[in-house]
């Protein structure tokens, strides 16, 4: 990590910490601790192993990915290089925006294959990871809204969901539809930033506009062979969808663990929604993520949870899905190097 990323990390988590802070101050500090000594130890366990199930289904649609672009590695290498992925992302700003060339460069090394096809596979699970957050949040705002009325902040997220569900699929069929135009304004793009890259760093890359133009098709032809394929679509969006679902039960048994049970039906809308901060440009979404869980899981009619008994259980269900992938991740990626890529 060179001096600019350091900075740009280090200014992300005093984001963190500021706004933790701040609700923390806005909920009480007394009735927080007081709501997370109230957790059940075995819960929490349990919850743990459910994060762990998590990160196994998208180790899995990694590992599906990567087979359709001819990459062989076993189930417990992709489970390794999804922790790794997912420790980029949350040390990075911007989420996975930030994380994925890091990611990319992990897959290219550790299975043995192009910086193009570790991209293209990554951004490949990123994208099939987006499709079953929004049918389930569609889904979840769709049944509240059979049972009561929308305040105005359930009323903006509903309108954030549903303006991704149709943004994301326009700008996704806009820009393939145009992919060579778009193969060769990357490649014109990316010419002078390398070119500036190497003059500051050890980073040894062709900077030809014909190579890179090269490079940029080969991710567009991986992207292509993803989208084609009809058994490895539908294992890989079983496999995410299995993800969000262990997300949810371990948000579900957060609130169980202090003795405040919530209708899982809740979480269809919840989990989903709090990911979309995940594009904030802190580490991993932190700060903003537990700030929008907690924000719609205190104003759901079907909650019925006061603000410090919300912020507890997200505290500990960001505890296992933040801190569990970092462990195993920044693990995988010290004994990997990638810093030597």
């Amino acid at each position: 990590m060179n001096d600019a990323q350091l900075r740009t990390t280090i200014l992300g988590f005093l984001g963190t910490f500021a706004i933790l802070g701040l609700l923390s101050y806005f909920v009480g500090v007394e009735g927080l601790v007081r709501e997370l000594r109230r957790a059940d130890g075995e819960m929490v366990a349990l919850l743990v192993v459910v994060t762990l199930g998590w990160l196994a289904a998208w180790g899995f649609g990694l590992r599906t990915v990567l087979d359709v672009l001819g990459v062989d590695v076993s189930f417990l290498k992709s489970f390794f290089i999804l922790n790794g992925a997912m420790f980029s992302n949350n040390i990075t700003p911007f989420g996975q925006a930030g994380g994925e060339p890091v990611t990319a460069l992990l897959i290219s090394k550790v299975a043995d294959t192009e910086y193009e096809r570790g991209l293209a596979a990554i951004a490949s699970v990123d994208s099939l990871n987006f499709v079953p957050s929004i049918v389930l949040a569609l889904g979840g705002a769709g049944f509240y809204a059979t049972q009561t009325s929308f305040g105005r902040r359930l009323r903006l997220a509903t309108a954030a969901i549903v303006v991704l569900s149709v943004a994301v699929p326009f700008v996704g069929f806009f820009g393939w539809r145009n992919r060579q135009a778009l193969q060769r304004v990357i490649a014109r793009v990316l010419a002078p930033i390398l070119r500036f890259v190497t003059r500051v760093a050890p980073v040894d890359v062709s900077l030809k506009r014909d190579t890179l133009e090269s490079r940029v098709g080969e991710f567009f032809d991986s992207i292509e062979r993803v989208a084609t394929n009809r058994r490895g679509l539908t294992l890989a969006l079983t496999a995410s969808t299995v993800g969000w679902v262990c997300q949810m039960v371990a948000l579900w048994l957060a609130f169980l663990a202090i003795g405040s049970p919530i209708p899982f039906s809740v979480l269809l809308f919840v989990v989903p929604v709090g990911a979309i901060a995940g594009v904030t440009p802190l580490p991993g979404g932190a700060g903003g993520i537990e700030a929008v869980l907690v924000g719609l899981l205190s104003s759901l009619p079907g909650a019925a949870v006061g603000w410090e008994t919300a912020f507890a259980a997200v505290i500990i269900f960001r505890g296992a899905v933040y801190w569990v992938p970092i462990a195993i991740g920044g693990t995988v990626v010290s004994v990997v190097g990638i810093d030597s890529v």
